[in-house]
């Protein structure tokens, strides 16, 4: 069967088209290599078939043979059961490592496995919780610069996504580089935005399957940004070694102090900066767009804002939240829950298969690209009820959703080690914000979801802001 990737809609779904969410209408024609690659540049999202929300997989070819699964026990073994026979694509490493390395998202085998040993300690859940008071303090940042919105004479309307990647940077940079010696917010901060500008869009050799050592023109021209990034974290680390450690550990000093318990081997600075940048750039950007995602599903759906807004006015009276409060707040995070089902910001992963094996039925060779097209199965209506609306209740019961349906951070014993840390920082900032205002969809202004690295809101997220 030659299903490829299809042809680009005229354009979006309005956002209250039958009272559902903004989503990206996925189309039924196949096509050739040529529109894939474009499509893929535009948004990756594109290229996956509607037929993909309604079955277990499915399979084509496009230069090179692929695979795309919605399956729960297919994915468990992609992802836990046999997990060395499905290493992360070519196309993934090569859009990855130059910027971060072999760090701990890249690596396979034994140079991940003493890495994630090291570094897991980092991520417990005391550490998780000590950091809650950079969050807070976040929080009430982000309530002081959206407050002049919201003054008497009428709300105005305010860029959120563009203020939620200001608070969650403030976040990773003060866990990151605490005190700040010798590190430029502001340099970092550009030096990735122009990173994955210039790079992360899918190259039509990518497609085709030239080989790997083939220079992509896009990631050759990276080099400036790439330097001053490496270069500003390296000052950083090494500044680090001389200084005392002083009150609550940050991430330099957690990573600095991780070893390996097996092997007794703790990371060197070129190390420590990779994984470092791995997590500033996952760990701002990523929470950004979930709390982006969840203001405009608040602003879209006025009734789940009041009650969550009623839950966080009880809970918090008045004050910022912390890591205290969290788990008094399940609609807020059943909340996050539901934007990370609809708007997963890891919505596409890519597999490259290095034995055969058999999924759902169908054969997979030696070679083959296996995708798992988050976005897709979030949305598969095999495995959620009305899939496309946002109701944030499904998650009530946790027990009730089969866990390789829902993927948000990934799973096996690759899920993504910082999902307690984001989930913390999402629920802490969320309903801060939710107790002090209320936020309002402006008509004609629903962002469109576009993933080109991540799953992002093309044209911001516009409300208008009102206090509480």
């Amino acid at each position: 069967m030659q299903q490829s990737a299809p042809i680009r809609p005229e354009s979006p779904a309005p956002a209250d088209a039958g009272r559902l969410p903004a989503h990206v209408p996925l189309v039924k024609e196949p096509w050739g290599i040529w529109r894939s690659f474009q499509a893929a540049r535009r948004n990756v999202l594109e290229i996956i078939p509607e037929i993909a929300t309604r079955q277990p997989i499915v399979s084509g070819r496009t230069g090179k043979r692929w695979h795309m699964v919605m399956d729960p026990p297919s994915l468990k073994r992609i992802l836990r059961d046999r997990l060395a026979d499905y290493p992360k694509s070519d196309v993934t490493k090569n859009i990855l490592r130059p910027a971060i390395g072999e760090s701990l998202f890249i690596a396979e085998g034994a140079h991940w496995h003493w890495q994630r040993r090291a570094a897991a300690p980092v991520f417990s859940h005391r550490n998780v919780s000590g950091l809650a008071p950079i969050m807070s303090a976040a929080a009430e940042r982000s309530c002081a610069r959206l407050a002049p919105f919201a003054e008497s004479g009428g709300a105005r309307a305010a860029d959120l996504f563009e203020e939620m990647v200001t608070a969650t940077f403030e976040v990773i940079s003060d866990v990151t580089f605490s005190g700040g010696e010798g590190f430029d917010r502001e340099e970092v901060h550009k030096a990735i935005d122009a990173y994955i500008a210039q790079t992360a869009k899918v190259s039509l050799m990518d497609v085709v399957g030239v080989p790997t050592w083939v220079p992509r023109p896009g990631r050759v021209m990276s080099g400036a940004a790439l330097k001053t990034m490496k270069r500003v974290s390296d000052a950083a680390i090494e500044s680090r070694r001389t200084r005392p450690a002083t009150g609550t550990p940050d991430l330099l000093e957690l990573m600095m102090a991780g070893e390996d318990p097996e092997t007794k081997r703790r990371m060197s600075t070129p190390e420590l900066r990779d994984n470092l940048l791995t997590f500033i750039v996952a760990g701002h950007e990523t929470t950004a767009l979930t709390l982006s995602w969840a203001l405009y599903l608040c602003a879209f759906d006025e009734g789940v804002q009041a009650a969550a807004r009623g839950e966080a006015q009880a809970v918090l009276a008045g004050r910022a939240a912390t890591a205290q409060d969290v788990p008094n707040l399940p609609l807020t995070r059943r909340i996050i829950d539901e934007t990370l089902r609809l708007y997963p910001p890891a919505a596409f992963l890519s597999r490259t298969a290095q034995a055969p094996d058999t999924l759902c039925g169908r054969e997979v060779r030696k070679g083959d690209t296996v995708m798992i097209p988050v976005y897709a199965l979030h949305r598969n209506h095999l495995l959620w009820d009305d899939p496309d609306a946002f109701r944030p209740d499904r998650f009530a019961d946790p027990r009730a959703i089969d866990r390789f349906a829902y993927l948000p951070f990934g799973d096996g014993p690759r899920i993504c080690i910082g999902a307690s840390f984001a989930l913390q920082e999402a629920v802490i900032i969320l309903a801060t914000l939710l107790s002090r205002f209320r936020f309002e969809a402006i008509p004609g202004r629903a962002p469109k979801p576009v993933m080109i690295l991540t799953l992002r809101p093309e044209g911001g997220v516009w409300l208008k802001v009102h206090k509480a």
